[in-house]
């Protein structure tokens, strides 16, 4: 594996002779392992399941939609919202518990939903995305890492509505990169389109995508035979001892791990972990995809598709067809509802009849830990070894790599790719 060993620094040769904790085994916490073990760092990666990859990253939609990253907070969601509830085939259900995280994370997403906090976040996002994305290029070409249905196969977003298409073709995130099309044309670049009733779309060439948990793996595999990470699977971490301004183990029940930095990437679940002084504005946010096999009888688009009316996503990887959808802010139950996952399935078939074989389709539900302002929190905190790599949303596997680059480059102590305005963690 390529590692990035030049001339250091006194204090960057410092930080070599430590060992990074990790806590979380998804996309998030193995891109950043994989990216301190390529600056020469010595990694422990503590996943609390029996095998990496296993929840939220298993079968998210697989878009890589580096120019698709506005947060969900903008002006006249909050509106949209309540129409959405009362509708039975809402893309977005609130369920009101008696829960102060929600309700303070709910208040703080009110508090975005502004247009112009949103287009300043959306910048934040773009800015991430777009390094994620050269990130990831140098990771299949330098080290070869291949072998999780990767494919550069374009990005169409399509529209059922005249008045959502205007307002998308006159505000695009980069208009140098994307192409506004008729209904004709979107049909004619996809013919799996057929007869689905979109009236234009918005194209952008260079999207990619690829099997998330297949990723997943693949960075597993080459940490293991990197000689630098050793991975704990099934240890479940009970709390984070600490002394002062500084963390000292994680304790795993049966033994106390020290620890010279530790990196917490564990999901939605982070906020159990409690440190004084540490608050993470972080809820789940329930989302939903189907896996459809995809036999020689079928026709499947090539290029991904996002029905934005509807907020579905569909995204051929390898032999299967991914269906992804919905936000459900209900809770921490992470068990599928057999209702959202029928209305999905009857969606898709209404979209794309012939897409895939949907009876036969594997169901999914994922817990997406937000922020409210949907940035994540990438960086330090006021515990001087304590970093954060959370808040993704439904935004993981597009930012993980880029989020994990950037943390090396924090703990290994050199300058980052990238202006950390507004990712910096407001949670410490």
């Amino acid at each position: 594996m390529p590692l990035t060993l030049g001339h250091r620094t006194s204090a960057q040769r410092a930080v070599m002779g430590q060992r990074v904790c990790i806590i979380g085994g998804g996309v998030i916490g193995l891109a950043s392992a994989y990216a301190l073990v390529r600056q020469g760092l010595e990694v422990t990666l503590v996943e609390a399941q029996d095998s990496l990859g296993s929840q939220t990253s298993f079968a998210n939609g697989g878009q890589l939609s580096y120019r698709y990253v506005a947060p969900l907070a903008d002006a006249g969601v909050p509106w949209q919202a309540l129409g959405w509830m009362l509708k039975g085939d809402s893309p977005l259900r609130l369920r009101p518990r008696l829960d102060p995280a929600q309700w303070r994370w709910l208040a703080g997403f009110l508090g975005a939903c502004r247009h112009s906090v949103n287009q300043r976040n959306g910048a934040h996002l773009l800015r991430l995305a777009l390094l994620s994305q050269e990130t990831l290029k140098t990771w299949r070409e330098a080290d070869g890492l291949t072998d999780f249905d990767w494919r550069r196969n374009g990005k169409l977003v399509t529209f059922r509505e005249a008045g959502s298409f205007e307002h998308a073709r006159h505000n695009l995130s980069d208009p140098r990169q994307q192409q506004v099309l008729t209904g004709a044309e979107c049909a004619s670049l996809e013919p799996a389109l057929g007869d689905a009733p979109f009236i234009g779309g918005i194209y952008t060439p260079d999207e990619e995508v690829a099997d998330c948990h297949a990723f997943c793996q693949q960075l597993a595999a080459r940490l293991r035979a990197s000689g630098r990470c050793e991975i704990l699977l099934g240890q479940r971490v009970r709390g984070i001892r600490h002394q002062g301004d500084r963390v000292q183990a994680i304790d795993l029940g049966e033994r106390l791990l020290a620890v010279d930095h530790l990196v917490l990437a564990a999901g939605h679940r982070s906020p159990e972990l409690q440190l004084p002084g540490l608050k993470l504005p972080l809820y789940p946010l329930k989302g939903y995809s189907l896996s459809a096999p995809i036999g020689p009888q079928h026709r499947a688009p090539e290029i991904s598709i996002t029905d934005y009316n509807r907020k579905i996503v569909y995204a051929r990887i390898g032999q299967q067809l991914r269906v992804a959808a919905m936000v459900d802010i209900v809770g921490f139950d992470p068990a599928p509802d057999p209702g959202r996952l029928a209305l999905l399935r009857h969606q898709a078939a209404q979209t794309f009849a012939h897409a895939g074989d949907y009876q036969a389709a594997v169901e999914w539900a994922g817990m997406r830990p937000a922020t409210p302002s949907g940035v994540p929190l990438v960086g330090g905190t006021a515990y001087r070894n304590l970093w954060l790599n959370l808040g993704h949303g439904a935004l993981g596997f597009t930012l993980a790599c880029g989020s994990g680059q950037l943390l090396g480059e924090l703990i290994g102590q050199r300058p980052t790719s990238i202006d950390m305005q507004g990712l910096a963690p407001r949670a410490a």
